[in-house]
Order: C-alpha cells, then structure tokens, then sequence
C-alpha cells in the first residue's frame, strides 16, 4: 500500500514539474479520500510538510511523466511554479492512457498548444482545498460543491464513502486517487481520469 501512496505522490510531483527547476525529493502522500472506499488502503497520514512549490514537487514523480511534458508543451510551468496558491488535480499517467492516443498526439503537436493549455488549466483551482476543505465544501452545498477553475469553467465535486469524485462539463468523472500532496504554493489532487472542459 506504501508503494501505491509513493507512486501516486510520485506521479503528482511530476505533473507539474516541467520547469527547469531543480528536482525535489518525493514527497509522501496522504490518502485521506480513499481509505473509506477501499479497506485495504492505507489510513491516512498528515500531510508532509511542503518541500517546494508544485512544480518543485511534481518533478521527481514518475507516475506523472505525461502530465510534466504536457505542462512544458503548454509553456505553464512558470505559472505553477509562481505564488499561487493553487489546487492542482493532477492526472497520473495511467489517467491520460485513457485519452486516445490520437487526441493526446494532437494536443502535443505545436498546433494543440491552446486546447492543451485549456485541459490543463481546467485542472486547477485558485487557492489550497485541501481534502477535509473539498469535503467542507461539499457538506455545505448539500452534496455537492462547484469549483471554478483557472481556465474559467467548473468542476463539481461530490464526496461518498470517503472518496471524493469531480465531475467536468461534459459529464465525465474523476476520482481523487491521492490527496493532499503538499506544495509551498499549494496542494496537489492525484486523480485517475483527465477532466475535460465545454
């Protein structure tokens, strides 16, 4: 169970980290949203403190090596790595093996830069939710909660047996595989399926 908390952790760092940043050492991960849907999860940990921005932590994890060339096609890497804060729902490699192959060659090539940068950017939120603030939120808005993202549409959020799933604009859900990897300028969502705007 340690080693799918550390390989997910590992593929959050990676998600963001494209920048030429130097690489940070991994960070463990907390698994808070997942150990009520799953027995055999791990209980969950309090979050390791934060060892450099989302970029920084994102880089060293190789579950996150598509994810990191997408944000570095998409020239977001200063961005990530800047103030914030940010909640970033990062997708693990295994999320965007769901995405055909030709749609992801697509996005890649120099002439899906735009839709690139607008998948992506549909996966973060300003501020730090974390997950017991995701949930707080979801409670608050009788079961659900909208999270407006950087790139100006929505995502729902909804919470069931201690995991919580995001919903886009199509219809499509995700699920939190991995929350609460620390950032200095916020926190990072592992999720298994790439959420894709209107």
């Amino acid at each position: 169970m340690n080693t799918r908390i550390l390989a997910v952790t590992v593929a959050s760092a990676a998600f963001l980290g494209l920048a030429a940043c130097s690489p940070a050492a991994e960070t463990p991960a907390t698994d808070a949203t997942t150990a009520a849907a799953d027995p055999m999860a791990p209980i969950a940990e309090p979050a390791a403190a934060a060892s450099g921005t989302i970029v920084e932590v994102a880089q060293g994890n190789p579950d996150f090596t598509t994810l990191v060339s997408a944000v570095t096609s998409a020239d977001l890497a200063g961005t990530l790595g800047g103030t914030g804060p940010f909640t970033v729902f990062a997708p693990t490699n295994a999320a965007f093996e769901k995405v055909p192959a030709a749609t992801r060659e697509s996005l890649m090539a120099p002439a899906g830069k735009a839709d690139l940068t607008k998948i992506l950017t549909y996966h973060v939120v300003p501020g730090r939710l974390t997950a017991a603030d995701l949930t707080a939120q979801i409670e608050a808005g009788g079961g659900t909660a909208t999270l407006t993202t950087v790139e100006g549409g929505t995502l729902t959020a909804r919470a069931a047996n201690g995991t919580i799933t995001l919903t886009d604009e199509n219809g499509g859900t995700s699920t939190v595989a991995t929350a609460d990897v620390a950032a200095t300028n916020g926190v990072i969502h592992a999720i298994d399926t790439v959420v894709m705007p209107n």
